[in-house]
């Protein structure tokens, strides 16, 4: 039978780099920490650790384990800490969310959430790439798109699309495009690898997906790079609604080609699968859909146009 103990050893004594000194903290000595390590591969029936005199490494079957038992004892000691305090939320709230929704959405409303949860803290790590929660020990992620993973559980924020935009300036400076084929004609700055001179983009004007070749002569593969082109008037941007929505409110980007925009993509909150999930994640999960939904129900760029001229 499985112990929780032996369980927690075993991630202790990788935590340490030695399974002398997680035994000590546990108040083991070194051969009855051995003994239990050994008792917990015997129960799982495959090696954990492969030993030796100077460090422990990590068999596959190890660090597929690690995991899940980080999980498990995690919400073992989450659920005892919520009979102690009923459901307020506590602890370390680790969230990785992508670059630009990051900094303007997640970001802003993780420091009101830990100004009205006095005991929580936060780490928000900012990354466009997709962070693998389990290993890196994060309780949520937000993500454009849901999870495809059976580990995770994905809960959708808001709606999101991309629409075509660029700044007031350069409208006045180079026109306005009226057909997604004028766009051939203008500066479009372009998301691509370094030195890339073209890019498709794919619209959809409610009658289903268009490819439409731009080309520009400024390319980053850096998002927000693309939204401080556009501000400064250096060409026409391809951008998710979320990231230029207060932009357009204010009158810095203006949307071109209404009704065009890229293929849907939600803003989804993915979070581990687990029984009980922390109070302090499931309570941010709730700011958030709050905070996504009363955006999408006031800002009316938000909300997608149809059956637009595709000319």
């Amino acid at each position: 039978m499985l112990e929780l103990s032996d369980m927690r050893l075993f991630v202790r004594a990788m935590r340490w780099g030695s399974l002398s000194a997680a035994g000590r903290e546990l108040g083991f000595s070194p051969a009855v920490a051995s003994k239990r390590l050994s008792r917990l591969e015997t129960a799982l029936g495959v090696r954990l650790i492969q030993r030796s005199s100077r460090r422990l490494v990590l068999t596959e079957e190890g660090r597929r384990y690690l995991s899940h038992a980080q999980a498990i004892l995690e919400d073992v000691a989450q659920a005892a800490a919520d009979m102690a305090s009923g459901s307020e939320a506590s602890g370390l709230l680790r969230v990785t969310a992508p670059n630009a929704l990051g900094r303007r959405w997640v970001g802003p409303e993780l420091a009101r959430f830990c100004d009205t949860h006095p005991r929580v803290d936060a780490s928000l790590s900012l990354d466009d790439n997709v962070a693998d929660l389990l290993e890196g020990g994060f309780d949520l992620a937000i993500r454009i798109g849901a999870a495809d993973d059976s580990r995770l559980v994905s809960r959708r924020l808001a709606g999101n699309r991309r629409i075509v935009c660029a700044s007031p300036e350069y409208l006045a400076r180079c026109g306005c495009p009226v057909v997604p084929s004028d766009l051939k004609e203008h500066s479009c700055l372009l998301l691509h690898a370094a030195g890339a001179q073209t890019q498709t983009w794919r619209i959809d004007g409610g009658h289903g997906p268009r490819d439409v070749r731009v080309a520009g002569r400024l390319c980053s593969d850096n998002g927000e790079q693309i939204h401080d082109w556009a501000l400064q008037g250096r060409g026409v941007a391809f951008k998710s609604i979320w990231d230029v929505a207060a932009d357009i409110v204010a009158g810095r980007l203006v949307e071109l080609l209404p009704g065009i925009s890229g293929e849907q993509a939600d803003v989804y909150a993915v979070f581990p699968c687990r029984r009980f999930l922390p109070a302090r994640t499931r309570l941010f999960i709730d700011a958030l859909v709050a905070l996504f939904g009363a955006q999408e129900r006031t800002l009316p760029s938000l909300a997608p146009m149809a059956n637009a001229n595709l000319g």
